[in-house]
């Protein structure tokens, strides 16, 4: 049997003809950019999230800086986040001009670890960017308490956790911003790049909005900016996708329970759900010393498991910008995930047979 890792195809089928009709009615009104389907979208996107602004941007790395910039974060700041994670959350950082600080991780959620945040703070701290990885958000009630105490911003990467909850606390609720990644297999995704900034802070709105356009709120007016627009034909696909968000999202909650039900006993390191918490599950993540060898034993079984993310941003041979890299940092845990993590196969479309065999398949590995 087969087992593909991405199931958006099988989504676009399943949705196709609300698909194509958004899509053809875009195409009619021959509005393509900055049209009335994105403001319909964002005000959605808004609604969903309860927060009061919702911003669409071309991808969750630029919602990621364009956020930082209009916070004022920039050259000579320093902000404090995690390395395992996408490359792009560091890139963000140092394309707002500011420098990464990383902290180590909790050893069961793999999130930030926010014990570790107070000694990273010195007088060029800025802000905090938690990384809601893999779909569970991380301790947001502890990070913002001490960024409240410290003075510093915090903004969420949120690119994989659409949906997600803490126990008393939800995206957005404590931060100055939260950015979302629309990318083609992200719980809430388009065939594309997609991103969005939400935020309760108004100040910051007509910022955001001046940046992604090339500096402009009204026609013709131009500041210093960038082009950085979620387009209406994206908009109106995301639109009919986000009706369906937290059915999907509670189906992949399904197939997780499958999976860790299936896979108790193994000796994997099965991912680790806060109670309390709505974890989404953008991926599944299990641990194993012999990470290589399972990945490879699977792919030869015909499932497409991957790895995310192998190689620490820390440790990254571009890190940062082209240097070498960085072996003053001291990230234990963090290391020790990134060389044993496989990613199951994860999407709302996988079938029950599909499930049973990439259990079985991971059963009978003999490692």
């Amino acid at each position: 049997m087969k087992v593909g890792f991405y199931g958006h195809v099988r989504q676009y089928h399943n949705l196709k003809e609300e698909i194509d009709a958004a899509i053809f009615e875009v195409l009619e009104s021959g509005n393509y950019i900055m049209g009335p389907t994105l403001a319909r979208f964002e005000k959605e996107l808004a609604a969903y999230c309860h927060m009061k602004h919702a911003i669409g941007c071309n991808s969750g790395t630029d919602a990621l800086w364009l956020a930082f910039m209009a916070l004022g974060i920039g050259p000579g700041d320093e902000v404090i986040t995690v390395a395992n994670t996408f490359f792009a959350t560091a890139e963000a950082v140092w394309i707002a001009g500011a420098r990464p600080v990383f902290v180590d991780i909790e050893p069961h959620t793999c999130n930030m670890d926010p014990t570790l945040i107070e000694p990273a703070i010195t007088d060029r701290t800025r802000a905090i960017v938690p990384v809601h990885l893999y779909g569970q958000m991380a301790n947001m009630p502890a990070i913002a308490d001490i960024a409240q105490r410290h003075n510093l911003l915090v903004v969420e990467d949120c690119a994989q956790a659409i949906g997600a909850a803490g126990d008393t606390f939800a995206i957005g609720e404590l931060s100055d911003a939260a950015c979302l990644s629309f990318i083609a297999h992200k719980n809430l995704g388009t065939p594309g790049d997609g991103g969005a900034v939400v935020t309760n802070r108004d100040d910051i709105v007509d910022r955001i909005l001046a940046l992604r356009n090339h500096g402009s709120l009204k026609r013709s007016y131009h500041s210093m900016g960038y082009n950085s627009r979620l387009d209406d034909l994206h908009a109106g696909l995301l639109s009919v996708k986000l009706k369906r968000i937290d059915q999907w999202n509670d189906r992949r909650r399904q197939i997780a329970a499958m999976y860790s039900e299936g896979l108790q006993d193994t000796g994997l390191q099965l991912p680790y759900e806060k109670p309390g918490y709505r974890h989404v599950y953008h991926l599944y993540v299990i641990e194993i010393e012999q990470r290589d060898e399972m990945l490879k034993y699977l792919n030869q079984a015909g499932i497409d498991a991957k790895t995310h993310y192998p190689i620490a941003i820390h440790q990254q041979e571009g890190y940062p910008w082209g240097q070498p890299a960085d072996l003053n940092v001291s990230l234990p845990l963090t290391e020790r995930s990134a060389a044993r993590v496989i990613s199951l196969p994860m999407f709302p479309e996988l079938t029950p047979e599909e499930i049973d065999y990439v259990i079985h398949t991971v059963r009978t590995w003999e490692g």
